[in-house]
């Protein structure tokens, strides 16, 4: 799925055809055409596509000329405007058959969304978002939009989510097209981020390109931050910038902990090298100290620097420093000295504070340290950070009391008129890219805030995946956490549930090496079935998006954990699906697959086949694909691995079912890591290189929580060398080797207490 490609589909009569679609980045230009190929060196293009008649042709710019082929009466000459001054990865071109649904913004630019034959009605999601989005980043940068056209348009086989091709932008069909009656809520959602995302990069990226790929964290840094800033303008209903910290803040920070990170701006020499930072740094560290960095600043002289960047340096090329320079004009602040100790050092600081009573004030003492998965960190010189810390107080949860820059690894601060009954927290909305250890008696008068909910949402959030943190790497007890998890039973917020959710996940799989996995279980359906009872099974009037996706994850939740009354309700309602009687909501889905098939058979194997053969949309294959692998006995996990290499599964889209398998059980991790080992040629020529080969490897191993599993997947991938894959390689063996010293540290303590905790339950 490299270069000038041609990719696989199925007409609506059932008959498998062949698109020409492109994929040039990073490094692929050069695969269809000789050029070079280095985000610098810049150009026009004048491109002409000589195709069959009946096809639709499209490339970068708007089409001036069609004309017959003098040689074959069957083809015809398709002749596009001049580029603008542009970067070689960024040229598209894209023949076959689609549909489409236009528009004009208000701006007056052409938007069209491509869609397969017949399926026209399902861009039409997409273009509303896209028609909304043009005007706000036109506003929000101050520069116009720069081309006449914008085209969207969806792709049968596609690596990435989506490629921000100028003026052509490529996508997979799911980060795309929307069924008003077939699509979940967390489909729209994802839609509309990766509409946002790409047409941000219109501007930043396509006008303004990274000198170099030393700097691809600034187009991918900054793009996934501002989707979100678009995505709350367009939907304020999603709450979107309290999931950002479960999906991009906590990811980054997760992977930002091990000694095999690596900085934001990586020094990059060979094109493997720069498909290796397609990752969580870029993208989501990224992000997280844009935001850190808009919030610092504030809006207006945020929007002014960035107008100033744009328009300095539009059709040609910019470094990070470039950057710092025009936001440090525009608001004062010595934004670069700031942000240089997050993008050049890799990690952030885990911050401990203490707290003492002085009079009528609160005197507190800060210290920064590296945070470390593996534990306090040791060593000679440890790195410093220019650290932006925001405090708030119970009078007034949602606005800093202090705001400071901690440019020491010491401080002292006293807070004033702070009673002795009030509590006082760090990090307000969990916008600084660090975490916070609390002396005991701070963190004892923060958690009533989340039994009563005094505290905001995402700073209960921050609080929870914290502590999760701290415990994983040996420096609280795990146990400390499950106490505080059980402090959540009144908690109305998706985001906070589905953060609790990832974390008590982690702790499953770490669990299930054990002889208590069950009691974990118990665990997981104590926590999740008072929220599960208040939700029921059937939307209620008056609720939106947030609900629907709260009440998928619930009853997911409580389905995988065997849950009776969950589990019951689950089986009566697939078997009315599958009959026809009363066809699940498209929110249902996901979660009564996943039940049905974690507590099924063969039958049940064979119908979610069946299932997936007759699904028209690719979202309804890609839900069934991603649960496959919570089917419980071990030939049934055979049949599931073959399948994920078949036919019947696009290649993009094996990853998911194989990462599956190794998530669904402890079978399962095995099955999956031996069947990657048999069929290792196979999987590295479907992807070579390619980011998706570390997705698959990640997915694959890191479950794994035995010394010796790191060894052998050190090994193996020693005589079986990937390139791209290399630093995942080596963070996977380091995950490895830190669940297993966590459970040898903790899974006594766990067990006792699950244990007590079963002899005499909590009052609630």
């Amino acid at each position: 799925m490299k270069g000038f490609y041609r990719s696989k589909y199925t007409t609506p009569s059932g008959e498998v055809r062949y698109a020409a679609v492109t994929q040039f980045e990073a490094t692929d230009a050069r695969r269809a055409f000789p050029c070079w190929d280095e985000p610098a060196i810049k150009a026009t293009f004048d491109i002409s596509l000589v195709v069959p008649k009946d096809r639709v042709a499209l490339s970068n710019m708007n089409v001036i000329d069609r004309k017959p082929y003098p040689d074959d009466e069957n083809l015809v000459e398709v002749k596009f405007a001049r580029t603008p001054v542009m970067s070689t990865y960024l040229v598209a071109f894209v023949v076959g058959e689609y549909d489409f649904v236009e528009t004009r913004s208000k701006d007056g630019v052409c938007v069209r969304v491509y869609t397969p034959v017949g399926k026209a009605e399902q861009g039409k999601f997409a273009l509303e978002v896209a028609a909304k989005t043009l005007p706000f980043y036109k506003d929000y940068f101050n520069v116009p939009y720069p081309l006449p056209k914008i085209d969207l348009i969806a792709i049968a086989d596609f690596a990435a989510g989506a490629m921000e091709n100028w003026g052509l932008v490529t996508y997979r069909e799911t980060a795309l097209l929307i069924d008003p009656k077939n699509s979940c809520s967390s489909s729209r959602q994802w839609v509309a981020l990766v509409v946002g995302h790409e047409l941000a990069h219109q501007w930043f990226g396509n006008l303004v390109t990274m000198e170099w790929w030393t700097h691809l964290w600034l187009n991918e840094g900054f793009a996934s931050w501002i989707e979100y800033l678009c995505v709350d303008h367009c939907f304020p209903e999603y709450d979107i910038w309290t999931q950002f910290v479960s999906a991009d803040y906590t990811r980054a920070q997760e992977l930002d902990a091990l000694d095999n990170s690596h900085p934001i701006e990586v020094s990059v020499g060979h094109p493997s090298e720069v498909d290796e930072i397609f990752d969580a740094i870029s993208y989501s560290k990224g992000a997280s100290v844009i935001r850190m960095l808009h919030d610092y600043i504030g809006d207006k002289d945020f929007k002014k620097g960035m107008n100033m960047y744009l328009t300095k340096f539009q059709q040609k090329n910019a470094a990070t420093e470039d950057l710092w320079e025009s936001l440090e004009n525009a608001s004062g602040k010595p934004i670069a000295a700031v942000m240089n100790t997050w993008t050049k050092q890799m990690g952030f600081p885990l911050i401990y504070v203490e707290s003492e009573q002085v009079e009528d004030d609160r005197v507190l003492r800060l210290s920064q340290r590296k945070f470390c998965a593996s534990g306090p960190y040791v060593g000679e010189d440890c790195p410093q950070w220019m650290v932006p810390i925001t405090i708030s107080t119970s009078e007034d949860p949602n606005h800093a009391k202090l705001k400071i820059l901690m440019d020491k690894p010491e401080m002292n601060i006293v807070l004033k008129n702070v009673r002795p009954d009030q509590w006082v927290k760090l990090n307000l909305g969990t916008v600084g890219f660090y975490r916070t250890q609390y002396s005991s008696t701070m963190l004892e008068s923060l958690l009533p805030g989340i039994r009563d909910l005094s505290l905001p949402p995402v700073d209960r959030l921050g609080l929870q995946n914290d502590l999760f943190s701290l415990a994983r790497a040996g420096i609280i007890s795990t146990v400390e956490v499950l106490k505080v998890m059980e402090a959540f039973v009144n908690e109305p917020n998706y985001t906070v549930w589905s953060d609790l959710s990832c974390n008590l996940g982690i702790l499953s799989t770490l669990l299930s090496h054990t002889d208590f996995y069950e009691e974990i279980q118990e665990f997981v359906k104590d926590i999740f079935s008072p929220i599960g009872e208040r939700l029921g099974w059937d939307p209620k009037p008056g609720e939106g998006h947030l609900d629907a996706l709260l009440r998928g994850l619930v009853l997911g939740k409580l389905g995988k954990a065997g849950h009776k009354a969950t589990l019951e309700e689950a089986r009566r309602r697939f078997k009315d699906h599958v009959e026809g009687k009363q066809i699940l909501s498209a929110d249902l889905r996901s979660p009564v697959y996943l039940t049905v098939l974690k507590h099924g058979d063969s039958s049940t194997l064979d119908i979610m086949l069946k299932l997936h053969k007759q699904a028209d949309m690719q979202e309804e294959k890609n839900r069934i694909e991603r649960v496959l692998g919570a089917t419980p006995s071990s030939e049934l996990i055979q049949k599931v691995l073959t399948f994920a290499l078949s036919e019947e599964v696009r290649p993009q889209d094996t990853v998911s079912v194989i990462g599956g398998v190794a998530g669904g059980s402890k079978h399962g991790r095995k099955a999956a890591w031996k069947f990657i080992k048999d069929n290792w040629e196979e999987v590295y020529n479907r992807y070579q290189g390619g980011f998706l080969i570390s997705r698959l490897i990640k997915l694959s191993v890191e479950g794994f929580a035995v010394d010796k599993m790191a060894g052998e997947v050190k090994a193996f991938f020693e005589s079986h060398p990937a390139p791209s894959a290399e630093r995942t390689i080596q963070q996977c063996c380091e995950n490895i080797l830190l669940n297993a010293a966590w459970l040898k540290r903790d899974a006594e303590s766990i067990h006792q207490y699950l244990l007590q905790r079963k002899a005499s339950p909590p009052t609630v």
